[in-house]
């Protein structure tokens, strides 16, 4: 069984994004060591998820990478994805374990260290912990929880932590320091004007 992956990228459908292409660079970096999630906008159509989840997940596959489906566990299951992750306005944590079955990787998004141990109770495999820092990429976010916080949350649980938002190459030792397995971007590579040469800078200070 390969080692879970450090780095996660969740894929950004917003206007003016190429969201497979992104996957795609960043798949020849990390190969089997990427989870990739997919998320889309909270107005796209079940079809247009569909459609996008099932592309991400053949480049995945071809790669022997992780393929995950935010939100819509519906969709994690007909591409067959390896899982799906739910938030805080999600499935309930041990409703998403028995949508997708005792195998599936699971991953809950926590903030502090009662949430993540009830989450983890209830089966998940895994915790987005965030957010990290201050970010722009998605709006009515609640505020940074710092490295501290994120020390906070891995402290507390047994599963890996995937620290989120605001992260860059640059901030990803000291929240490793912290105790995170991991981090999950999104803006460090859809924003990035190579996200190759990004996910290249990401991975490296991940090793």
């Amino acid at each position: 069984m390969r080692p879970f992956p450090r780095l996660h990228l969740i894929t950004d459908t917003r206007p003016g994004r190429e969201p497979l292409a992104v996957v795609a660079a960043a798949l020849e970096t990390a190969g089997d060591q990427l989870a990739v999630q997919v998320r889309v906008e909270d107005d796209a159509t079940d079809r247009d998820a569909y459609e996008l989840a099932a592309r991400v997940r053949a480049l995945c596959a071809e790669a022997g990478a992780t393929c995950l489906v935010n939100d819509r566990l519906h969709i994690a299951l007909a591409v067959g994805a390896d899982g799906g992750h739910v938030g805080a306005l999600d499935l309930p944590v041990a409703a998403a374990r028995r949508v997708l079955g005792p195998r599936a990787i699971l991953g809950a998004t926590a903030r502090e260290p009662a949430t993540a141990k009830a989450a983890v109770d209830a089966g998940a495999s895994y915790l987005g912990v965030g957010p990290a820092y201050a970010t722009t990429t998605k709006d009515g976010l609640p505020p940074p929880i710092g490295v501290d916080g994120v020390a906070a949350v891995a402290s507390a649980v047994d599963v890996p932590v995937i620290a989120i938002a605001g992260v860059t190459a640059e901030r990803i030792p000291e929240l490793r320091a912290a105790g995170a397995h991991g981090v999950a971007v999104i803006g460090a590579l859809s924003r990035a004007p190579d996200p190759a040469e990004a996910a290249r800078a990401l991975w490296d200070a991940l090793k």
